[in-house]
Order: structure tokens, then sequence, then C-alpha cells
């Protein structure tokens, strides 16, 4: 067992995060429905990651970064919403004090689940870099502070990573398609699945009114795109991190771009085929394999999250 060349995530963190992340997370469901599949036109692996807490995956990879850090510190971070309330959830089980900075645009259910589960909540700042921005301030401003960054930190994507485990054990996967925020999921799973099932094709999906991860990755250097325009905030990202650029440059096959009417088009599909809600980020993957040709069969994706904003709710189901 060798650790991918090109990425610092190593197989034995994986491993180790299996053990350690809070069972609540592990083992989601992945099966083939045979309904999507005939929508879908192929077989198709789902892996439900909304079944949680937290509604989304970002509780595997923040769980386990909480365990490295001293219960006394105050945790501060960025989020557009899910990342948020994960580490919210794992500070609320350890202890430990959470603020989450905040855009202005947030969505305000995924607002009201971080302060339910007990974060301070700034709202700051009039995209997600920006209220980044000032989260990473104030934490070095103040002192017993640690400024947690998803997709930076790589224990984030160490415990995503073990999604990459445990669909393996589906058996033979062709290709694996993945929602692109931060690059923290795709990072994990790639580093797990390339390890031990090098044939699988990693593929990533991003907004195509938010390209900055794929022109990134394609260039191999964070290219800083322009303000996103999508529904998805979940993968809406203007500043790549570099050292996630790098990492997904070792292990990721292709990246495609769906827009926003393909993801609410997907987002209904998976309400009348499997019975789940899914916000636009989450349903990025269906949309991906429903419009572009993706080789292989079977294919999987990851159902990544499930708070969908309450306008959009009502304008997509109504």
């Amino acid at each position: 067992m060798g650790n991918i060349i090109g990425t610092d995530l190593k197989i034995e963190n994986i491993e180790r995060a299996a053990r350690v992340i809070d069972p609540v997370f592990l083992n989601s469901p992945q099966y083939e429905d045979e309904q999507l599949c005939t929508a879908l036109g192929r077989r198709t692996i789902v892996k439900v990651e909304t079944a949680n807490p937290i509604r989304s995956f970002k509780g595997r990879g923040s769980d386990f970064a909480m365990h490295a850090l001293d219960a006394k510190l105050k945790v501060i971070c960025a989020s557009a919403g899910n990342f948020g309330q994960a580490v919210a959830y794992a500070g609320r089980s350890r202890g430990m004090t959470v603020e989450v900075f905040v855009p202005i645009d947030v969505n305000p259910g995924k607002l009201t689940r971080m302060k339910s589960l007990g974060a301070s909540v700034t709202v700051i700042g009039s995209d997600f870099e920006e209220a980044k921005q000032r989260a990473r301030e104030k934490a070095e401003r103040e002192s017993g502070c640690v400024f947690l960054e998803d997709g930076a930190d790589a224990a984030i994507s160490e415990g995503a990573g073990t999604i990459g485990m445990e669909l393996l054990r589906s058996g033979n996967i062709d290709a694996i398609v993945l929602p692109v925020g931060d690059g923290a999921l795709i990072s994990g799973i790639g580093t797990w699945v390339k390890e031990y099932s090098p044939q699988t094709k990693i593929i990533g999906v991003c907004a195509t009114g938010s390209p900055a991860m794929m022109e990134s990755w394609r260039t191999g250097k964070s290219v800083v795109g322009g303000r996103p325009n999508t529904i998805a905030d979940g993968i809406a990202v203007r500043a790549p991190i570099a050292g996630s650029v790098e990492r997904m440059r070792a292990v990721v096959d292709e990246m495609v771009l769906v827009d926003d009417t393909q993801m609410i088009e997907a987002m209904r599909m998976a309400a009348s085929t499997l019975g789940i809600l899914l916000e636009p980020a989450g349903a990025s993957g269906l949309a991906a394999i429903r419009a572009h040709h993706i080789p292989g069969n079977p294919v999987a994706t990851v159902l990544t999250g499930g708070n969908v904003h309450p306008d959009l709710l009502a304008r997509i189901f109504s």
C-alpha cells in the first residue's frame, strides 16, 4: 500500500477516520434503484449522504478534523451552510465553542439549523469568499481560536475518503461522479479509490455558473473566477484553494459542467424515483450522469446534501 503521488492525504488516516468518526455519519445507504436506472438509461449506484442529522456528507470530515483539536479551543469557520452545520454538530458533541461566518445570501434554512446545533453565526460579506476572509481575520486576532478551513485541512478530506471505502464494497465501479465544491469530497474519495481500484474513473462536476474549480484543475493552479451565478451554493466557488487543486490533480480523471436547469431536473428525478429530497449541489452528480456521456457500467454518484433553500423548494415542487 502506498499513498498516491501528488497528494498529502494518507490511506492510513482514511482507515483511522472510519474507526473514529461518529457512527451516525458512517455506512450510509448505497444501492441501485430500478426506476432511477431506467430514467438514466444505465446502471447507477447511489450513495445517500442525506440520511444523517445534518443532511449532508460534511459530517464525516468535520468530525474527523475536530477529533484532533484541543476541546478548549474555539473553532471558527466559514460556510455556505452544510460545513457550518457539520462543525457545529461535532463541536456540540465535544463541548467546544463554534462560530460560523456566512454570507448575507445564506440559505435561511441552513442558518437556522446551524444555530439550533449551538453555533454562533455571524452573517457578513457579500459572498462566501468575503465571509471566509472575515472568519480568518477573527481567528488570527483572538487567542484560543483555531480557523478550520474546508478544502484546506487534510483531515477533512480524509474523513470524506471513508465514503470511497464504503462505495467499493458494491464491487466493481467503472466511474464515480462527484460534486466539486472546495474539493474535499472528491480528493478524499479519489485517494482511496485510486489506491484500491485504480481503473475506476473519478469524475468531478461543477456548475456552469461557477467553473473556477474545473478551470483550476485543468491548468494546475488556482484560477479565481467571477462571482458565482448558480442556485447550487454547495458548489459555488470563486477562489479555489491551491492545495485542494493539487490534490484533485492527483486523483481526478475528468471534470464536467451542469447548469441550473439540469440540476433542477435531477432534483425532480431523485424525488420521483428515489423519494429523496436533494439540494441542487446534492443532485449535480445525477445531473452529470444524465447530461454527459460518462463511460462505464455501473457508475456511481454520491447524493451529497438535502438542505434545500425554502424558496427553491416551493418553486420546484409547487
